[in-house]
C-alpha cells in the first residue's frame, strides 16, 4: 500500500463516490466565468487591505465581510458563499506562504479524476493515484510533492480533523465543492489553521472541473516575510521542563527547609500546565522577535502562576475534604491540614517573590503584581461563595452558578495571559479583550469540568457530593412539582447525596439537562470566540483560538459561509434562558 502522510491509521469517511458522471453542469453559486470570478477577486483583495482584518474569522466577521464584498462589487446573493471562501483565502494567504511546503497540505477531491479512464484505486483514505496523466489530479500531485507537501485525494470533514489532531500540518491548500468547504471551515476555524480553498466550477461528484491557475498559483505561494506562527506544542515541552527538580533550583534558589522541599515537589507534580503555558505564549505572540531567546524573567512570572495555582489546589483539597490529587494522597492527607495550609501559604508568598525580583521595568512589573493581586482577590471571593453556600445550602439559581465559575476559574486565566502580555510590554492594547475571553474561557472550563464529572470522565467525589454544578442548578430550574422538591431536598443536604445520585440522573436525563448543559457550553465557547473579534494581532487571536481547540477539543459554528444563522446562541449572559 502506499505511504499515507503523517501515519495515518484507521478507517476515514472520504466522501461520496459513483454518483453520475455531471461534469458539465454549470453551479449556480459560482460565478460562471473566470472574469466574473477574477473581479470578485479583486474586490476581495481591496476590501481586506482597506480594513483591520485578522484571521482567523468567526463566522460574524466572514458575514460581515462577505456581505461587504458583495456589495462593493455588485454581485447577487448567491454568491455569498464563494465570496466567504475568497475572503478567507485572502485573509489567510499571508500565513500559509510563510509555513515552509513540507508542513503542508495539499487536499484534492476524487471527484477531478475521469471516473470511467481512471486507472488508480480507491482505499479507505481517498485514491490512490497511478499517474496515468488523463486528469489534473497527477500534475498537481508530482509538483506538489516536488515541493515537499503531503498529498491526499480524498473528500471529507472527518480527514481535515484527523490532520489537524494530528499536529503535524499547519496549513492546507484545499480543493473541493462549496458544500464540503463550508463543512469543514468550523474545523480549520477552530484550530486557527492557515488554508486556501479553491471551489469546483462545476457540480456532481466525477468528472469536475477547477481553475487550475489557481491551484498552481495555492501550490507554489511563498514569502520572503519571516512570519512565525506560535508552536504550542513545542512550547508546552519547553514549559514542562521548567519544572524539572535541577530547572526550579536554579530558578528559585536552593530549599533551605521542609516547607521549601514539600512545595517544589507539589510545583514538579505534572498538571495540565496550562497558566504557565498561557503566560510563555501571550509571550510568544506578542513579542516584536519571536526568534529570540525566551528571557530568564518570563521564566520567572510562569512558574509564579504556577505557584498560584498549586497553591489553591492545596486550599481546595482542604476546603473540599478531598483525599486524592494526581493519583495520590492530597497534602492534607500526607501531612496534616496545617501544615498544608502552610505549604499552600508559603507557594502564594514564593509567587510574588519570584514577580517582584524579575528584571522588568519597575512600571511593568508593578503592573504585573497588580494583576496577581486583583486575580487572587477575585479566585477567593468566587471559592468564598461557593464556601458559604456549604454553611448554608440550599438551590443555586444557574446564573449564581456562573457567577461563582466567572469568579473562581476565569481570573486564572486572565492572569496568566495579562503576565505574558506585560512582559511583552503589549497589555494596553489587548486588556479589554483578555479579560472578555478569559471570562468566558473560564466559565465554559467550569461547565465542561462538571459536564466531565456527570459522564464519569472527571472527579467523582464531586458529583457524588452534590456540590454546587451547573447540571444540578439546571435540574431544579426546569423541574416542577414533586420533582423540583425532591431537588430542593438535596441541595439542602436533607437528603443523603450518596444515596441520591441515582434519582438525581435520572431526573437529570428525563429534564434533559446534559443536552441544555452542552448548549450553555457551546454558547460561552463561542462568546470566547467572538471576543477575539477586535484583536489586531494576528499571532494572539491565532493562538487563543487554538487554546479553545486544545482545551475543548475544536467548536463548530455551523455550517453558515456569511449566511444568517438557524439558531440564536446566546454567550457571556447569566445562562437563564438556556436553563428554562
Amino acid at each position: 500500500m502506499q505511504e499515507r502522510p503523517f501515519g495515518i491509521t484507521g478507517s476515514l469517511h472520504v466522501g461520496p463516490g459513483g454518483g453520475e458522471a455531471r461534469g458539465d453542469s454549470a453551479l449556480d453559486t459560482v460565478p460562471p466565468t473566470k472574469a466574473a470570478r477574477e473581479h470578485l477577486l479583486a474586490v476581495v483583495r481591496h476590501h481586506l487591505k482597506t480594513r483591520s482584518a485578522v484571521p482567523p474569522f468567526s463566522v460574524n466577521e466572514l458575514r460581515a465581510h462577505s456581505g461587504a464584498v458583495l456589495n462593493a462589487a455588485g454581485a447577487e446573493e448567491k454568491y455569498r458563499k464563494f465570496t466567504a471562501v475568497l475572503v478567507s483565502n485572502e485573509s489567510w494567504r499571508p500565513a500559509v506562504a510563510g509555513v515552509p511546503f513540507s508542513r503542508r497540505l495539499l487536499l484534492l477531491p476524487k471527484c477531478l479524476r475521469l471516473e470511467k479512464e481512471c486507472r488508480g484505486t480507491i482505499d479507505e483514505f481517498g485514491l490512490l493515484c497511478a499517474g496515468c496523466g488523463r486528469c489534473p489530479i497527477n500534475d498537481f500531485k508530482v509538483e506538489a510533492e516536488r515541493l515537499g507537501y503531503a498529498v491526499l485525494v480524498a473528500e471529507g470533514a472527518a480527514i481535515v480533523m484527523a490532520l489537524i489532531r494530528s499536529r503535524n500540518i499547519e496549513a492546507v491548500v484545499g480543493v473541493s465543492c462549496l458544500s464540503a468547504l463550508e463543512a469543514i471551515y468550523p474545523l480549520m476555524e477552530s484550530a486557527a489553521i492557515p488554508g486556501i480553498a479553491i471551489p469546483l466550477l462545476c457540480g456532481g461528484c466525477s468528472n469536475t472541473v477547477v481553475d487550475s491557475d489557481w491551484v498552481w498559483e495555492s501550490i507554489r505561494l511563498t514569502s520572503t516575510e519571516d512570519r512565525q506562527r506560535v508552536d504550542l506544542e513545542g512550547l508546552r515541552g519547553d514549559v514542562e521542563g521548567w519544572f524539572a527538580p535541577s530547572t526550579l533550583e536554579a530558578a528559585l534558589g536552593p530549599a533551605a527547609s521542609r516547607t521549601e522541599e514539600i512545595a517544589r515537589q507539589w510545583l514538579t507534580k505534572s498538571g495540565k500546565r496550562w497558566r504557565p503555558l498561557l503566560v510563555a505564549a501571550a509571550y510568544q505572540a506578542l513579542r516584536e522577535d519571536p526568534k529570540a531567546p525566551m528571557p530568564e524573567s518570563l521564566q520567572k512570572i510562569a512558574i509564579a502562576v504556577e505557584c498560584f495555582h498549586k497553591a489553591s489546589l492545596i486550599h481546595d483539597d482542604i476546603e473540599d475534604d478531598d483525599a486524592f490529587r494526581y493519583g495520590e494522597k492530597t497534602l492534607h492527607e500526607e501531612y496534616g491540614v496545617a501544615f498544608a495550609l502552610n505549604v499552600g501559604d508559603f507557594m502564594l508568598g514564593e509567587g510574588y517573590r519570584l514577580i517582584a525580583e524579575s528584571r522588568w521595568p519597575p512600571e511593568r512589573k508593578s503592573e504585573m503584581l497588580r494583576a496577581a493581586a486583583n486575580g487572587h482577590r477575585d479566585l477567593s471571593v468566587g471559592q468564598g461563595a461557593e464556601l458559604w453556600w456549604t454553611r448554608r445550602p440550599g438551590p443555586l439559581a444557574s446564573a449564581e452558578v456562573i457567577d461563582i465559575f466567572r469568579r473562581k476559574t476565569a481570573p486564572a486565566f486572565e492572569v496568566a495571559l495579562r503576565l505574558g502580555a506585560l512582559a511583552a510590554d503589549q497589555d494596553d492594547g489587548v486588556r479589554d479583550v483578555l479579560h472578555r475571553y478569559s471570562e468566558a474561557l473560564g466559565i465554559a472550563y467550569q461547565i465542561s469540568d462538571d459536564l466531565q464529572d456527570y459522564s464519569g470522565e472527571g472527579d467523582p467525589d464531586d458529583l457524588a457530593a452534590m456540590r454546587p454544578s451547573i447540571l444540578l442548578a439546571i435540574a431544579h430550574e426546569r423541574a416542577s412539582g414533586r420533582e423540583r422538591e425532591f431537588l430542593e431536598s438535596v441541595w439542602q443536604r436533607a437528603r443523603s447525596p450518596v444515596e441520591s445520585a441515582a434519582e438525581v440522573r435520572r431526573l437529570m436525563e428525563n429534564l434533559k439537562v446534559p443536552q441544555v448543559t452542552r448548549r450553555l457550553l457551546a454558547s460561552y465557547q463561542e462568546e470566547a470566540i467572538r471576543s477575539l473579534e477586535p484583536l489586531a494581532r494576528d499571532a494572539l487571536k491565532g493562538l487563543l483560538r487554538r487554546v479553545i481547540f486544545r482545551i475543548f477539543g475544536g467548536l463548530g459554528q455551523g455550517n453558515s459561509f456569511g449566511e444568517p444563522e438557524g439558531r440564536h446562541a446566546p454567550g457571556g449572559g447569566s445562562g437563564e434562558d438556556i436553563a428554562r
